[in-house]
Formats: C-alpha cells, sequence, structure tokens
C-alpha cells in the first residue's frame, strides 16, 4: 500500500485546528472577555500558520499569520474582541478552509475583503501588523535589534511530537539568525537515548521583530524549556552572509512531518477504508465461525467442540474491539450545528441559543455520516417555523432568546438522539388541513398526534404561507424520513401549543453486525433485529383461526393487533402446531409477528440487498447462516406500519 500523502495529512490535522477555532470564536460571543479562548484561538493560527508553510501552502501561512497578528494584539493588551471582529474571524476561517481544500478554488478578493475588515477593525491596542510579509527585507538599521539566545527543549519534547529543527527554521525565519549546538551534555552512544533531547543551542539573531516573537517560536514548550534571551549591541560590521557557505549543512526541512494532533499525543489516523475492510474481514469471520460451531454442535468430537468455543469467544472480543474502533461521539455532530444555529439565527433576526448534552454518547461512524444531512433540516425547520421573534416570545411571557437542544443517549442497543425547541409548537388545524387538501388525511375522525405528525415526513408537504430562502417548497423533511428509514431506525414527534417539539430519533448502534432474534416462517427463516423485540408468546387458540376479532392479542390488558408473515410471505409448508407471536416495537407503536417457530439468538452480519431489491419494504438487508444459507432480515419500522394499516380497518369495519 502506497505511503500517505503528507499534504492529506496536513489537510486532515487542520481541519480539526479550523474546528477548533470556530468552536473558539463562537464560545467567544458569549464570553469575549476570557483571555483562555482567545489564547486557544491564537495557538491554532500560530499552528495552522507554521504547519501550513512546512507543507507548501504557503498562501495559508501567510493569511493565518494576518489573523494570528490580530488575536496577538488581543492576548497581550487583554482587550475583548467586539461581534464585528468575530464575526470578520469566522469568515477568516471560511477562507482559511478553501485555502486547506482547494488553494486554487479560493477567490482571493473574498481573502482581501477578510484582511481589510479586520484591518477596519481595529481591537484598540494599536493597528496589528497587517502585511504578508514578516519583515522587510530592506528595513533600515535603526530598526533592527540583536539578541543572544540560548536554549535547551525538554528532555521529553520528542515524544510530545516536537521538532527542534522546524523551530530552528523559525528562528532563521525571524531574521539574521546563525544558530550552533553544543554538544557537552551528549552521552556516549552506550547511553545515549534516541528519544531524549540533551542538546544546547545558542543562537545571535538580528531581527526588525518585536522581542515577543522569539517566545512565540517556542509557544508549545516555553512552560518546560530553559530560554534565556538577551539584547546585545549589534556588531560594528556586520558582512554580508555568502549565498551558500562552504562548510555549512544543508537546512533540514523534512517533506511529510506530521502535524503534532491537537488532541495530544497517543492517537494514530487511520483511513476510513481501511476500517471499513477490518470490518468486512470481521463480518467474514462471524460467518465462518458460525459455519464452525453449527459443524461442531453435530459432531461427537470434544476437541473440535473446545476448539469452537474458543475461536467464537475470539470472535466475539475482535468483533467487540472492531465496533469499538467505528464508535465516534456523536459531540463531532453536534458540534457541526453550532455555525448553523449562529448564522441562521442571524439571518432569520432571531436569537437561538444552542444546548447540547449526551456528546461522550457513541455511534457508529457510517450513522454518524448519514445524519448530518436529516439533522441539519430538522435544525432548520425548528428555527424556521419554531420560534417565535423576540416580541413575539416576550409577549407570551418566554425568554426573548430561544433554546434548541441537542441532546443523545443510549437505550439498550440504540442510540436517540433529540432536537427539541421551546418555540410555538405545532399547529395542528393547519396541518390536518393541508393533509386533507393534499389527501393524506380523512376530514373526519380523530386523528392521534402520532399519525397527524407523521404527515410532515411526505413528499412536498409543507405548512409555510411562502417560500423562502430556508423553507417552504415541502422539501427536506421527506429526505429526513427516507434518511432514517434507511438506517433502519425510525422517527417520533410531540408537541404541545406554545411550549415547543421535540423530534426523537432512534437508531441502532452500528449498521455492521447487529444481534438478531432467528425465526422460521414456513421453511424460510428470518432475522428481527433483537433491538425491536419486546417479548415472545404463544398464539394460542384464540388466534389460530384468522378473522377480525381474532387479529389482536391481548397483552397485559393492552390490544396489540398481529400480522401473520405465513400469508405475508405465502409459505405454503403446513404451519406449526404451536405458533408463536414476536412483539416487536418502535416508540409507542407495538405489532405482534407470528412465526412458526423461535431458533434463537444470531450474530447477524448484515448485506444489503441489490438494487432490483431496494424498493422491498419488508426487508432491510440479508445475512448468512452458518450453514451458508441466506436468511432476509425484516424491516420491522414497515412491518409496524403495516400493523398500524391492519388495525386501522379492523376498527373502521
Amino acid at each position: 500500500m502506497s505511503p500517505a500523502d503528507p499534504a492529506d495529512t496536513f489537510r486532515q490535522e487542520a481541519q480539526d485546528l479550523l474546528i477548533q477555532l470556530e468552536d473558539v470564536l463562537l464560545d467567544l460571543e458569549a464570553t469575549p472577555s476570557d483571555a483562555e479562548l482567545i489564547a486557544t484561538a491564537f495557538r491554532a493560527l500560530h499552528t495552522l500558520k507554521g504547519s501550513g508553510a512546512m507543507f507548501g501552502f504557503q498562501d495559508l501561512a501567510d493569511f493565518a499569520h494576518v489573523v494570528e497578528n490580530t488575536f496577538d494584539c488581543l492576548r497581550k493588551t487583554g482587550a475583548a474582541p467586539s461581534h464585528d471582529l468575530i464575526a470578520t474571524s469566522l469568515g477568516a476561517k471560511d477562507f482559511m478552509r478553501q485555502l486547506v481544500l482547494d488553494p486554487c478554488a479560493a477567490n482571493p478578493e473574498t481573502g482581501r475583503a477578510v484582511l481589510a475588515e479586520l484591518q477596519r477593525l481595529d481591537p484598540g491596542a494599536g493597528p496589528p501588523p497587517m502585511a504578508l510579509a514578516e519583515a522587510a527585507p530592506d528595513a533600515p538599521a535603526d530598526a533592527l535589534a540583536t539578541y543572544e539566545i540560548a536554549f535547551a527543549l525538554p528532555a521529553d519534547c520528542l515524544l510530545r511530537g516536537t521538532n527542534p529543527l522546524l523551530l530552528l527554521d523559525e528562528l532563521r525565519d525571524l531574521g539574521d539568525c546563525e544558530i550552533v549546538a553544543e554538544t557537552d551534555a551528549v552521552p556516549g552512544i552506550e547511553a545515549l537515548d534516541p528519544e531524549t533531547s540533551v542538546l544546547r543551542w545558542r543562537a545571535r539573531l538580528t531581527t526588525a521583530q518585536p522581542r515577543d516573537a522569539i517566545d512565540d517560536v517556542f509557544m508549545f514548550v516555553i512552560d518546560d524549556m530553559d530560554l534565556e534571551v538577551r539584547r546585545v549591541a549589534p556588531p560594528a560590521a556586520q558582512p554580508a552572509r555568502p549565498a551558500q557557505p562552504p562548510a555549512a549543512p544543508a537546512r533540514l526541512r523534512p517533506a511529510a512531518q506530521p502535524v503534532q494532533s491537537p488532541t495530544g499525543p497517543g492517537g494514530i489516523r487511520v483511513s476510513a477504508e481501511r476500517i471499513d475492510s477490518l470490518m468486512d474481514r470481521v463480518g467474514e469471520l462471524v460467518i465462518a465461525q458460525s459455519r464452525l460451531r453449527q459443524i461442531a454442535q453435530a459432531s461427537p468430537d470434544q476437541t473440535l467442540r473446545t476448539i469452537a468455543e474458543e475461536i467464537e469467544r475470539l470472535a466475539a472480543e475482535l468483533r467487540a474491539s472492531t465496533m469499538g474502533i467505528r464508535m465516534i461521539p456523536i459531540g463531532q455532530l453536534f458540534g457541526r450545528f453550532r455555525r448553523v444555529v449562529h448564522d441562521l439565527a442571524r439571518d432569520l433576526g432571531k436569537s437561538v441559543q444552542l444546548v447540547t448534552s449526551g456528546e461522550e454518547t457513541e455511534l457508529d461512524k457510517t450513522v454518524i455520516e448519514s445524519l448530518n444531512d436529516p439533522m441539519l433540516h430538522l435544525i432548520r425547520n425548528a428555527i424556521d417555523h419554531g420560534f417565535e421573534d423576540g416580541d413575539a416570545r416576550t409577549a407570551a411571557g418566554k425568554p426573548a432568546a430561544g433554546v434548541l437542544t441537542l441532546s443523545a443517549r443510549h437505550a439498550g442497543a440504540q442510540v436517540l438522539i433529540t432536537i427539541a425547541d421551546d418555540g410555538r409548537g405545532m399547529d395542528r388545524a393547519r396541518i390536518r388541513a393541508k393533509a386533507v387538501e393534499a389527501g393524506l388525511l380523512p376530514e373526519t375522525g380523530e386523528i392521534p398526534d402520532s399519525e397527524l405528525f407523521a404527515v410532515i415526513f411526505a413528499p412536498g408537504f409543507s405548512t409555510a404561507s411562502a417560500v423562502t430562502a430556508v423553507s417552504g417548497r415541502g422539501v427536506g423533511m421527506d429526505v429526513v424520513k427516507r434518511t432514517i428509514d434507511s438506517l433502519r431506525g425510525f422517527i417520533e414527534v410531540t408537541s404541545a401549543e406554545g411550549a415547543g417539539s421535540k423530534v426523537t430519533l432512534r437508531l441502532p448502534l452500528t449498521l455492521a453486525i447487529i444481534d438478531g432474534l432467528l425465526v422460521r416462517v414456513g421453511t424460510g427463516r428470518y432475522v428481527i433485529p433483537l433491538s425491536t423485540v419486546e417479548e415472545c408468546v404463544e398464539l394460542g387458540d384464540a388466534g389460530a383461526s384468522p378473522s377480525a376479532a381474532r387479529s389482536f392479542l391481548n397483552i397485559r390488558d393492552d390490544l396489540v393487533p398481529f400480522l401473520r408473515l405465513r400469508e405475508l410471505f405465502g409459505a405454503t409448508a403446513p404451519p406449526d402446531p404451536y405458533q408463536k407471536v414476536v412483539i416487536v416495537a418502535a416508540g409507542d407503536r407495538r405489532v405482534g409477528l407470528v412465526v412458526d417457530q423461535i431458533v434463537g439468538d444470531h450474530q447477524t452480519v448484515i448485506k444489503s440487498l441489490s438494487r432490483l431489491h431496494a424498493d422491498v419494504p419488508t426487508f432491510s438487508g440479508a445475512t448468512i447462516l452458518g450453514d451458508g444459507t441466506v436468511a432476509l432480515i425484516l424491516d420491522v419500522v414497515n412491518l409496524i406500519a403495516a400493523g398500524r394499516a391492519l388495525e386501522q380497518r379492523l376498527k373502521a369495519s
């Protein structure tokens, strides 16, 4: 496999730094006088500048240097950034992202406009240096200062990802600099530890930069290092340095030096493709282990059974470890929406506070990647339709600023993600009128909230009176429904008039390997996701013969409709004398699935159906059993919808 492109390594790290910078800038809006936030923004910009120059992203390095100067001035003077300065800095962050992803596509006019605005918004302690060049080559002699510098880096700096050669290069970039390494403390080869820094350096630097620029070179290690800086008188005459000193070593600038991760040492980056490939191999191992277990159970050889049990244990541990690698904290997804809420509330003239909880809840990376668009639609819908303007909120006795809450928590083998607002709530009458007009609901009869709110996810449905840049065309919510269905999840909507609305997404932890309940219907075998199974009961004589009155089960005084899978799947083999009912649930909806036999639990490696079967609503995938045969995975959400439709027909008859 070819080595990773150093530029791609930088882009990944730069994306992390830009995300961190955006979070800090948004935090500064709430607490602009927080010195630690200003320092964090400065450090992120400083790292972008240095790393960008090292990897050949010179335009990014020059641009980041200008923005860095602004935050350096804030850091040193203790001034608080204005809201306009924060907004301009967010624009600068967006432009730097373009310079990272595709420098050629970045519009230079946009960059110049941002720099001009930064220069106009002087934070109050004198104009920061705004030129792209760090020092003019023809600076007058009286503008130069000469320093003698002696320093030793922390002994563990190499282990922490610091490259001394890059720090020496940064010193040279400040001006005319001569550096000498002191090797007195270097031990003999037998005692030399290659991971410990033992060198000291002495440097003589003549520069037009301020004294603080020297400290900035060592920003990330200055607290633990020995550093002495002394200003001295320049020599009477400084001869020009030869262009190519005959005995001087070449400057070392590695072509592919990894940037230290902002999350600190100890982590490594692995491409998503490699993780997916590993998960595929684990899935094949689970299938092979299942076949081995079936063979061992049919064999009298005790040794074979012992080996099969050991392999089963190891396969389960490997599966758990691999699944752990794929799991990502959902806070990474929530963090993307801070800027969305900030900009959308500003554009709509509303004040919205974003509150998040459960950010540490982990979810499969494939699920998280698929959730960005659905959650974006739900957030935009809540801000545009859900929240009143400030005057209306005040008149209703609410705070002028609305609260949008994103939360996540585990619930068994599922994750519940909630998007809630404290706005006006949904207008039931308007939704029903629009739904009746579109032929989605009957004109008369009582409609429960669960069915009424479900129509908002119908394609083309909208209650907006006018089309805006944000919403009103009836697209978006149907995208949410399709995506959540494709993830084998489902949506619950609740709303209280005047108190807001809440949308809950119930999603499986993973889409790769799940625990399933293997059942038999006729001669076919099927898998029901175990996370949806509530209980299993006997059908009994009361439900043995089909009739309208006997299509419900009494489960602890609760009538639950049931579907006969034999009829649904067209099974021709004689039914078992004692049929079973598997009660499955999706939110507050339950339905019974009548099967001939419950075989038992089964580790299910999910295989996608072909495009020819993509529109079959009853099944969400397939799996390979231990004997090599295929079992289809039931789509519980669609079966529950079919059960609800059956219930409505029976009630109407």
